[in-house]
C-alpha cells in the first residue's frame, strides 16, 4: 500500500523486493486503501461465529439464559466488536452487524428462520427472551 507521497519507484529491502499489495491486516485489524469496512466486518462476522462455536455445547447443555448471554457477552460480542471505535458505520453496516448478532442469538435460542416465520416471533423480541442486549441500540441512539 502506498499513499501519493510515495513514488511509484520499486521499493527493496536488504535486496528483497517488496511488493505492493491492496491490504494487510495490522494489529488484527484489516486495513485498505479504500477505508472500505466490509472486509473487515467480514472478518469480524467470521471470528464471532468461530466464537461461538468455541462455547457451543456448553450453550446448548445449559436452560439458564443469564449464562448464555454472560457467554455470549464476554465470548461472542469481542470477536464481533474488535476494533468496532475506529469505524464509520453506513447504515448497512449497521444492518450487517445487526443480523449476524441476531443470528447467532437464534441459533442460540435453538431458532430457525423458518420456525421463528411459524412461531410468529419477531426478531425484535428476541433480546428479550435470550436476554442478550442489543449490539446496535447504543449505536442508533448516537
Amino acid at each position: 500500500m502506498k499513499n501519493g507521497w510515495v513514488p511509484d519507484a520499486p521499493f527493496s529491502l536488504n535486496g528483497t523486493t517488496i511488493f505492493e499489495c491492496s491490504s494487510y491486516v495490522y494489529l488484527g485489524r484489516e486495513v485498505n486503501m479504500m477505508s472500505d469496512l466490509a472486509p473487515e466486518l467480514g472478518r469480524r462476522k467470521r471470528g464471532a461465529w468461530g466464537a461461538y462455536k468455541s462455547i457451543k455445547d456448553v450453550v446448548k447443555k445449559t436452560k439458564n439464559t443469564r449464562l448464555r448471554a454472560h457467554l455470549f457477552d464476554i465470548m461472542v460480542l469481542p470477536a464481533l466488536t474488535y476494533a468496532s471505535e475506529t469505524w464509520a458505520l453506513r447504515k448497512q453496516d449497521e444492518n450487517a452487524v445487526s443480523a449476524v448478532e441476531r443470528s447467532i442469538e437464534r441459533v442460540m435460542l435453538g431458532l430457525t428462520c423458518l420456525t421463528q416465520v411459524r412461531v410468529g416471533k419477531r426478531s425484535s423480541t428476541l433480546p428479550q427472551q435470550s436476554k442478550i442486549r442489543d449490539l446496535c441500540r447504543p449505536c442508533q441512539a448516537k
